[in-house]
């Protein structure tokens, strides 16, 4: 069943795969980040990523005149991106480390950090370490600060509470449910001067530099191509200008919006979010109703060999919780064969081969629910048996299944943001990334909530006024 997965994927994507040995001439690189890292990278208002590394990235590229393709992401799935060749290199405050290192190769550093324990601003009773006995410290995982936090844990005998993004951890911090957050040095005091709620108590603990990586001996042009545009940046004083420009004393500070404001600016990209969302189902949905007819009559057809395939793929893929199979798909497989898989296809064959195990039992479930004596009776007048099947089965099964239809249908809509962890920009995602920028998830997390009510709303509506229209004509 596997290898017909993988089959699917590589003919299907066959046009837009890409060999891990192409030549590097002519090529985009896929630059692979983490979107919610400010001020290294995030989204400004207008919709560009910009930050340290954006601009940075930028200014290589010209200097050393070669194309490349922002990959925004996590940070734990742009690593994980890397490492099964989806991307070609990864800027995203990434430190060099020396279990890093067993994996990735490294830039020269390009910024010296250091990690920092964050409170909330208002909080008095934390000076140090010490007073976190016993509390909940909030981290992001796959960090430096994750590792000096795991590092005196037991010593100073707080909990972990691990988070994906820079923005869930503050915000962690900031409604009590945990006392502190360590990140680096320049994130949280670049927060801090964005008035994000929290404050600095301690110095920063020796760090690493941060780097940019490309898998282990792979893309070595690209990497050579960074260091020496690096290398020019600090010679011109570019490099400077840069760090200056987001961590100096006269960075940007955060602009002054009102709550309408920012309703009203982030409106427009959480629609286009809502769309590829809407779009994303309907594909899936698409072809994951084709599979589902295959192998929902392979369940209830007269031939075990065919009932024992179906079974065996609806146990598989309704076996398998969703984010895991999307990380198998988009992360594993690419990784065991060799090959570098569209983020579209990865995300339409993981909710297609999700919502066909379901759907595959719907039909199955429909077709058994008619009384088994109308077959029989057709049977006896001599009617065959497909014939039977499609004139007389099918038509009062549909009648059944539909209400099962619509159910599916929404459980695929709102199961796209869980593909948010791999990169897949759609609602969800869309409003993580604002937050990121903004800080204000009570207003955004509103408004897509909203959306996915309004949206799933009207469908069922316009489902219901189909299932009566049906019921009607049958």
């Amino acid at each position: 069943m596997l290898t017909l997965v993988v089959l699917i994927a590589a003919s299907w994507g066959a046009g837009s795969l890409t060999a891990a040995a192409e030549p590097a001439e002519g090529k985009v690189y896929i630059i692979g980040t983490d979107v919610t890292f400010a001020p290294f990278e995030f989204q400004d208002i207008n919709g560009d990523f910009v930050g340290i590394d954006m601009d940075l990235i930028q200014a290589i590229a010209e200097d050393q005149n070669f194309q490349y393709e922002i990959r925004p992401m996590g940070f734990n799935a742009a690593v994980q991106a890397l490492e099964a060749n989806q991307v070609d290199g990864v800027i995203a405050g990434m430190s060099i480390t020396e279990e890093r290192k067993q994996k990735f190769d490294f830039s020269e550093g390009y910024y010296d950090s250091g990690v920092v324990m964050g409170i909330d601003k208002d909080n008095e009773e934390i000076k140090s370490y010490e007073d976190l006995r016993g509390k909940k410290v909030a981290v992001k995982t796959g960090t430096e600060g994750y590792s000096f936090a795991e590092s005196i844990a037991s010593q100073y005998g707080f909990t972990l509470v691990p988070f994906d993004e820079s923005a869930l951890m503050y915000e962690d911090v900031k409604t009590g449910n945990s006392a502190a957050c360590f990140d680096d040095h320049a994130v949280l005091a670049y927060g801090e001067q964005q008035n994000i709620g929290l404050k600095l108590v301690t110095e920063p603990e020796p760090g690493a530099s941060y780097g940019f990586a490309v898998r282990k001996g792979e893309n070595q042009e690209l990497l050579q191509k960074f260091n020496a545009g690096l290398t020019n940046l600090k010679a011109t004083g570019a490099h400077e200008e840069i760090l200056e420009k987001y961590l100096g004393e006269n960075a940007a500070g955060k602009a002054p919006l009102t709550r309408m404001e920012l309703l009203q600016a982030s409106f427009v990209p959480l629609l286009e979010g809502m769309g590829k969302t809407i779009l994303y189902t309907f594909i899936s949905l698409f072809f994951a109703f084709i599979i589902g007819l295959i192998f929902g009559f392979m369940k209830v057809s007269r031939n075990a060999w065919l009932r024992g395939i179906a079974t065996v793929f609806v146990d598989v893929f309704r076996g398998i919780p969703l984010i895991v199979l999307a990380f198998f798909i988009y992360f594993g497989i690419p990784q065991a064969f060799g090959f570098t898989m569209p983020l579209f296809l990865a995300a339409v064959l993981t909710l297609t081969l999700n919502a066909g195990a379901y759907v595959t039992e719907i039909i199955r479930g429909g077709i058994q629910s008619i009384d088994r004596g109308q077959m029989e009776a057709a049977r006896s007048l001599g009617i065959p048996y497909r014939k039977a099947m499609f004139k007389i089965i099918i038509p009062q099964a549909i009648k059944v299944m539909i209400p099962s239809f619509i159910n599916q249908f929404v459980i695929t809509l709102k199961d796209t943001s869980i593909l948010s962890v791999i990169g897949l920009v759609e609602l969800t995602q869309s409003g993580k990334i604002i937050i990121a920028r903004t800080f204000a998830s009570f207003d955004i997390w509103l408004m897509v909530a909203l959306m996915y009510f309004i949206v799933i709303t009207v469908l069922i509506k316009i489902a219901n006024r189909l299932e009566r229209k049906v019921g009607q004509h049958g």
